[in-house]
């Protein structure tokens, strides 16, 4: 099989790049990366020195490709499925990437900062950081609603019409782990609808499903 797919199950950038996977149907060996054993550190590490995930390995093409948001475009480029994921048109194209950049930046990293927060010993956590992180989700939301009321959103199935790219597999998990963290509450309806719409999305229901087993991990 020339596609390795290096991850952990509860990463949500992993999810991300395994929903395009799903998406591109192109056949793929998971590794499972558990960074607190010595010897799957190791064996990661020889992959990819930076030791973060996921990763994707192309033994046909002797390529090793890093970056959830990379990974993506890279399948879209070489295996490409019944999903478009990056549209062949700049504009689109570099609207599509917009979106990604925005999940990423203003959803993904702060719930990572509150989630990543928890983890740390008593005496050395960051309240103000995390506060700072919650006013900077909330204020994706909103951003979010209003987009999906009046925008370029307003009346679409997906991030950027009705076809499903890039831009909602950075969603799909982005949202899913946020409002674990700092719930939509009332105001958000559009975004919380559009989140159910990605949770029955067949690719992410699967990456979800996967998922099920180590949910119990994840720090409250």
């Amino acid at each position: 099989m020339p596609l390795k797919f290096y991850f952990h199950p509860l990463s949500s950038f992993c999810h991300k790049a395994l929903i395009a996977l799903y998406e591109s149907g192109a056949p793929f060996e998971p590794v499972l990366v558990n960074l607190g054993e010595k010897e799957s550190r190791a064996a990661f590490l020889k992959i990819w020195p930076a030791g973060k995930f996921p990763v994707l390995r192309d033994d046909a093409a002797g390529r090793t490709i890093p970056e959830s948001s990379i990974i993506i475009e890279y399948l879209a480029q070489h295996y490409p499925g019944g999903s478009r994921l990056v549209y062949a048109d700049p504009d689109l194209a570099r609207q599509t990437r917009l979106r990604d950049r925005f999940f990423d930046f203003f959803v993904h990293l702060p719930m990572q900062k509150i989630v990543g927060d928890r983890l740390r010993p008593e005496g050395q956590r960051d309240p103000y950081g995390v506060e700072e992180a919650r006013k900077q989700i909330r204020m994706a939301y909103g951003m979010l609603e209003d987009d999906m009321e009046v925008g370029d959103m307003a009346g679409r199935t997906w991030a950027m019409g009705e076809e499903f790219t890039l831009a909602d597999c950075s969603a799909a998990p982005a949202l899913f782990y946020a409002n674990m963290q700092e719930p939509f509450g009332t105001g958000h309806g559009r975004v919380a609808a559009y989140l159910e719409r990605l949770k029955k999305r067949p690719s992410y229901a699967r990456v979800l499903k996967e998922a099920e087993p180590y949910f119990a991990m994840i720090p409250k």
